[in-house]
């Protein structure tokens, strides 16, 4: 894998973004990164944030090599806004696009011990498969399973928090439901008990997928359920 340019975008959780430089060795560089603060207003900032971090690099979207956007899982809402952005903006700019599973970037942050966009790490390794998990309301967590060098090993899936493996829990969704982890034989690990997927970290999830020789996923989003909302009945006489 040659050196290349890479857009991120995840908005599972939050609407993130960063520009990441692979080298060829699998190392990443985060030239510029973005993460929101709230949850509610994926449409309104995710663009604007795009070009900003773009024109404090100095780069055209056009000189990209690749954007990978997180497909999930995750409400419908935010997963819709991610990907249409990712997709618009490879069509525009003639990029290709390609999807990467969110939990992985919250799996890669664990595995290379690096909690931070930045890249300071975390004291300690975990060194036996952990599950992440974060929240899908419902009084429900989305949730994989991984190695401890962050391969993919189970799901993603969505269910009661008891319904995850036992062992090591991280991600937003081991906060929510202690007493459920626990009668699961599961645990929440302090300080990785609050992560939720980060654009520059699904970036270097990506980066070592593709050294690796392993294909990234087609952009479609990983709803795992139905949406809450429905079409009312009459409705879908009228339009039948």
């Amino acid at each position: 894998m040659v050196s290349m340019l890479i857009l991120a975008v995840d908005t599972s959780a939050l609407a993130t973004a960063a520009l990441v430089r692979a080298h060829d060795d699998g190392r990443t560089e985060v030239l510029e990164s973005f993460a929101a603060t709230e949850t509610n207003a994926h449409a309104e900032v995710l663009a604007p944030a795009i070009g900003g971090i773009l024109e404090q690099a100095g780069v055209a979207g056009g000189q990209l090599d690749r954007i990978v956007v997180g497909v999930g899982p995750g409400p419908f809402t935010g997963l819709r806004v991610g990907l249409a952005t990712a997709q618009a903006l490879g069509f525009a700019w003639q990029v290709p696009v390609d999807g990467v599973v969110s939990l992985d970037a919250i799996a890669w942050q664990v595995a290379h011990r690096a909690v931070e966009p930045d890249g300071a790490g975390i004291a300690a390794p975990i060194t036996e498969d952990f599950t992440v998990a974060i929240d899908a309301r419902r009084r429900e967590v989305y949730w994989a399973r991984y190695s401890a060098d962050g391969r993919l090993v189970d799901g993603p899936h969505v269910g009661a928090a008891d319904q995850v493996p036992a062992g090591p829990v991280v991600g937003i969704g081991a906060s929510l439901y202690p007493d459920a982890l626990e009668a699961a034989g599961a645990h929440a690990v302090p300080g990785l008990d609050r992560l939720q997927p980060q654009a520059a970290a699904l970036g270097a999830a990506a980066v070592g997928l593709l050294h690796a020789g392993e294909a990234l996923r087609t952009p479609v989003p990983l709803y795992l359920r139905e949406a809450d909302a429905k079409v009312p009945q009459a409705m879908k006489g009228r339009t039948a």
